[in-house]
């Protein structure tokens, strides 16, 4: 094989000290743009590879950051990604994606495979029961956590994620202000934090408006399309006759709506339906699903840049950051009949 090129045979090549071939490819601007260019240029005709190895042995930094969530299937996770990586990438930052299906052994061994690797820090939707010992030990052994999406008791890291509460409050006030007064709550699980702030806004926004919570109108469990489709058997099984639904999220919503057609009724006409994220399959739905938007994209960009500055020493981002939900009113619900 080929010897391996180094920054000194791109330098000598254009003429230049190994220190500007150095800054050039770091994209310092201490070089002229146009100097810049010529030496990237040069260095993939020559083929150079950048020596990570070597980069993190001289600034104790490995440029690698983790990412750990529960299913990247998931479009509300696939939104929060995208930030993230737009962010890492204006940073020259190389992230490694993990799912952990809240497994905390698979998250875990994600956590120590990380340290291993010498990873710089770790974004993380914690999985379901994540001890706090679990975020304790990469902040302990110098790698900084950032919590997305959920929150974990006791762990005083920055955490990014929607304001639940007021965000379900938004999308059951907005049926109640329709005439709705029997709504069912479907999906969710009182395991993650997120389940519990959801329900709880359903439950103060019934409360405020002095309408009794029934908690055979709750239908938990179900978070994806499928569980959302299979669980319209239950909802339209219950003996109170709900007339409207809040959903966990925009898939259950989708499926749920998809269960209520199949039998026959009309969603957003029949029965109302809100959703929760907004994704974009949210606007296409048919019909076009009411809900709330949750801020996923500004979720990522701000964890992503929180951990940067922790890694430059800022420790401002501490504590809960709550991002504030906005109401997206579409087809699917209309006034009670």
């Amino acid at each position: 094989m080929g010897q391996k090129v180094k920054l000194s045979t791109i330098a000598d090549s254009l003429g230049l000290s190994t220190a500007t071939v150095s800054l050039a490819l770091r994209d310092s601007p201490l070089v002229a743009d146009a100097t810049r260019e010529k030496i990237k240029e040069q260095a993939q005709t020559l083929g150079y590879i950048y020596n990570r190895r070597a980069a993190s042995l001289r600034t104790s930094r490995s440029g690698i950051i983790g990412v750990v969530v529960h299913d990247i299937m998931n479009p509300f996770y696939a939104e929060i990604l995208r930030a993230i990586e737009s962010e890492l990438d204006r940073n020259r930052q190389t992230f490694i994606l993990s799912n952990h299906y809240d497994s905390v052994e698979k998250q875990r061994n994600f956590i120590e495979t990380l340290l291993q690797l010498g990873g710089d820090g770790v974004i993380m939707s914690p999985a379901i029961g994540t001890p706090k010992n679990d975020i304790e030990l990469a902040e302990e052994n110098g790698m900084p956590a950032i919590l997305i999406a959920r929150s974990v008791d006791e762990v005083d890291v920055p955490t990014y994620r929607g304001d639940d509460a007021y965000g379900i409050a938004l999308a059951t006030n907005h049926l109640i202000g329709l005439g709705h007064k029997c709504i069912a709550m479907v999906g969710g699980t009182d395991q993650t934090s997120t389940g519990r702030h959801r329900y709880q806004g359903y439950v103060q926004a019934l409360q405020k408006a002095n309408i009794a919570v029934d908690p055979e109108l709750r239908i938990p469990g179900p978070r994806t399309k499928q569980a959302g489709f299979e669980a319209a058997v239950n909802f339209l099984s219950l003996p109170q006759k709900p007339t409207a639904a809040v959903c966990w999220n925009d898939l259950v919503a989708i499926g749920l709506m998809n269960g209520i057609a199949r039998a026959g009724l009309v969603p957003g006409k029949d029965i109302s339906v809100t959703g929760y994220h907004d994704l974009e399959e949210a606007a296409i739905a048919t019909p076009s699903l009411t809900t709330v938007w949750n801020g996923q994209a500004e979720v990522g960009r701000m964890a992503a840049r929180a951990l940067l500055d922790k890694l430059n020493g800022s420790s401002d981002a501490d504590g809960l950051h709550l991002i504030r939900p906005e109401m997206r009113i579409r087809q699917s619900t209309s006034p009670l009949k």
